[in-house]
């Protein structure tokens, strides 16, 4: 799918074949998690939707354009999703712990964008940490952090 986005676009491939293909899934992971926070509170705002594409950008080293095509296809893939599983299962295989814990960090800031933490959210991001194996304490100190910024 990003390979189409890649064509369409007219962006240019990574040094390797597989080192691109692995990117570019970890990237479409993690902006499914980032689409499935912002809908776990049934209300999606423009300012969570602005969030998302800051957080792609930022931690992605993505343009303004690649961080909407990545959504774009991330909405798409949660569309057709049956569970959580396939996206957390690569980035556990694939990030490192410290990695992981910015996937949380980022998840929290799509979660508070708004300015009010959702009930569901809060249940999602758990779950997420839970399943990328994240220390519930790391998840924590994790979520005050981004409260203390905001």
């Amino acid at each position: 799918m990003m390979r189409k986005l890649r064509e369409l676009f007219n962006w240019p491939e990574a040094s390797s074949p597989g080192e691109s293909d692995e990117q570019d899934r970890i990237q479409l992971s993690t902006a499914v998690l980032l689409v499935e926070i912002a809908r776990a509170d049934h209300e999606r705002q423009e300012v969570e939707v602005v969030e998302m594409r800051k957080q792609l950008a930022t931690n992605f080293g993505l343009s303004e354009e690649e961080a909407c095509a990545l959504l774009a296809a991330a909405e798409s893939a949660v569309e057709h999703s049956v569970s959580l599983h396939e996206f957390t299962r690569l980035l556990h295989d694939e990030m490192t712990y410290a990695e992981k814990k910015t996937v949380i960090e980022m998840l929290w800031r799509i979660a508070l964008a708004d300015d009010n933490l959702d009930k569901y959210e809060d249940y999602m991001i758990v779950k997420i940490a839970d399943l990328l194996y994240m220390a519930r304490g790391d998840v924590i100190r994790l979520k005050s952090l981004v409260i203390d910024v905001r």
